[in-house]
């Protein structure tokens, strides 16, 4: 049964949620006409094959990467090189390839759109995205944290451009654990833009690029040192709103579940990678801006246990970790039990420590980010907080195109890798930077609810009365219970009481798009 809506109006959703709608023309004549602000600082790494991996047409590209040999291993890079001119260090952690059990394995390049250097601290574009927050992706325009000419232009790590860019710079051991790290400030070219499924393809047919040719080994390696921190990794495909274009040449929106290739993940690893990095090197130094999230509940562990036994699937003294690792997330069964480990992931933060208005010192003794001095002695006041989903400390350092912390956070790294102090800009905004964080992290979950919910009302709602096929999460007692309608792919709940994991048929009762709402109900008619 393929469903779809002939036309959507989003806009409604934007006007609701007050989501502006254009910039400030002098934001726009900020982006225009912005030039790198540290062009006097950087490594000039253009000899680096580095390529992309994104979703199909994206043009905000922050991250690109090259994975390749470390040192010792293999011939390594001269101009930038491990071990030469400040990169990560070849005899340094525990780093050295020298065939001992701690030798570093690969060495990881990961690029970032080095956003900073694009906004005035005092400018336009920095007042707006600090109002902004963050983008908002609707699946017919997305509203941006920056202006297009910037997010989609000079900043954005296109193929065939010279970019300035934040590189992480990472050896990492066979095992997946890091051996060193450090991160500088550089010009990159990206050869090639890839999308999932161009990537999927070539790892399939053996064909991947060189600069990511190591990508799957390295994924791997990482699963497994999430696995020992007891990370709880959801590989949950996600349900998308798709703008098609029927035969006739009219626009049409439908439901799908996105497919989740490996090389997905593996590539998210990537991003995890260097957080973990940036929040570790944060909390040795004794300052930063980390993402927290607290430990899960006893209640909200004993529900979800209970609710993978109904599923048909027994941790048995496994790890949630674990567990969530073997599981066919493709399926019905498997894609509820990775929707009901969302329960054990709620409740995620920001927290900042030893940052104080004014200027904070971020010294470091050497780039990996050892002992360092604390801001104005506040630094031991606050115990940093980890991460409980990653196992980890951790910091958003990746995505400063589409999340403002993120250039926030990385200014920090560079300053304690480069034993400076932290710039003003950054610790005399911290504060807003957080508040702008949390109230820009619901709204966009509340437009994410509501076009997920308007595109499944009006989706629906011609078929009020049909009978579709189902899977039980949870029974709620007997009036309720949490389902997983299999097509079109809808998490939702239904009246009555039917048994937890059962396959059932409900009927569909109703489809409101003013209140963006399906309802089934149990037994079917």
């Amino acid at each position: 049964m393929k469903l779809f809506a002939a036309e959507l109006n989003f806009r409604t959703i934007a006007e609701e949620f007050e989501l502006p709608e254009r910039f400030p023309e002098d934001a726009h004549a900020e982006a225009l006409q912005a030039t790198d602000r540290h062009a006097n600082q950087r490594r000039d790494l253009r000899d680096i094959p580095f390529v992309t991996i994104d979703p199909a047409g994206s043009m905000d590209l922050d991250q690109a990467v090259n994975i390749q040999d470390a040192p010792g291993v293999a011939s390594g890079i001269s101009d930038g090189g491990a071990g030469t001119d400040g990169g990560a260090s070849a005899d340094g952690g525990g780093a050295s390839a020298d065939g001992g059990g701690n030798a570093a394995r690969w060495r990881v390049l990961y690029a970032i759109a080095d956003v900073a250097a694009f906004v005035d601290p005092a400018g336009a574009l920095m007042a707006e995205s600090l109002q902004r927050g963050q983008t908002m992706y609707l699946p017919d325009e997305p509203t941006r944290l920056h202006p297009a000419e910037l997010s989609e232009g000079s900043a954005s790590l296109l193929p065939d451009q010279t970019r300035p860019a934040v590189v992480w710079d990472i050896l990492l051991r066979a095992d997946g654990e890091v051996a060193d790290c450090t991160v500088y400030r550089a010009l990159i070219r990206s050869v090639k833009r890839f999308d999932y499924t161009e990537v999927e393809a070539d790892m399939k047919g053996g064909t991947l690029h060189p600069a990511i040719a190591q990508l799957p080994e390295v994924g791997r390696a990482r699963q497994g040192s999430d696995l020992r921190r007891q990370a709880i990794n959801l590989r949950l495909p996600s349900i998308s709103v798709e703008r098609v274009e029927a035969e006739d040449g009219s626009e049409r929106y439908e439901l799908e579940i996105d497919e989740r290739l490996e090389m997905n993940d593996f590539n998210a690893e990537l991003s995890l990678l260097a957080g973990m990095c940036a929040g570790e090197m944060m909390v040795r130094a004794g300052v930063g801006i980390l993402r927290t999230l607290p430990p899960a509940g006893e209640k909200d562990i004993a529900a979800f246990d209970h609710g993978a036994r109904a599923l048909g699937f027994d941790r048995a003294g496994r790890s949630i970790g674990e567990l969530l690792a073997d599981i066919d997330a493709s399926t019905p069964r498997g894609m509820a039990l990775m929707r009901d480990a969302q329960s054990l992931l709620r409740g995620a933060g920001y927290q900042h420590f030893g940052l104080v208005g004014g200027g904070a010192e971020a010294g470091a003794s050497e780039p990996g980010g050892a002992d360092g001095a604390a801001s104005a002695g506040e630094a031991a006041a606050v115990e940093p907080s980890i991460h409980a989903g990653i196992g980890g400390h951790y910091a958003h350092v990746t995505a400063p195109l589409r999340r403002l912390v993120d250039r926030f956070a990385t200014e920090v790294c560079l300053a304690i890798a480069n034993s400076e102090p932290i710039p003003e800009w950054v610790t005399a905004n911290v504060e807003h930077v957080l508040g702008t964080m949390k109230s820009s992290g619901q709204t966009a979950s509340a437009v994410d609810r509501a076009c997920l919910g308007l595109t499944e009302a009006v989706v629906l709602q011609p078929w009020v009365g049909q009978n579709f096929n189902a899977t039980v999460l949870h029974s709620e007692g007997k009036e309720s219970a949490k389902i997983l309608v299999e097509e079109p792919p809808i998490l939702t709940s239904c009246a009555g009481g039917p048994d937890e994991a059962s396959t059932i048929k409900v009927t569909l009762i109703k489809a409101d798009p003013a209140e963006r709402k399906v309802r089934f109900a149990w037994p079917a008619d």
